[in-house]
């Protein structure tokens, strides 16, 4: 999952790099704005984006493609 926010630089450059990680892997992409949700707002609205593997943070503000793959085991 990519935690983003509408008119944020980072995760405008964020979401193709996961995106394409995702789609290489087979796994579905879940894209969800973190001010859609007070609860996600409350908890991660200083880091955005934010990647969620299996509910867990992976990475937040830039995104490693390379260390994501390897997460994703691509």
């Amino acid at each position: 999952m990519l935690l983003t926010r509408a008119g944020c630089t980072l995760c405008a450059a964020a979401e193709p790099v996961v995106a394409r990680a995702a789609a290489d892997a087979g796994v579905p992409l879940e894209v969800r704005d973190v001010d859609a949700d007070p609860a996600d707002r409350a908890r991660w609205t200083d880091k955005v984006p934010v990647v969620l593997l299996d509910g867990v943070e992976h990475a937040y503000w830039q995104v490693d493609e390379r260390v994501l793959r390897r997460a994703l085991r691509v």
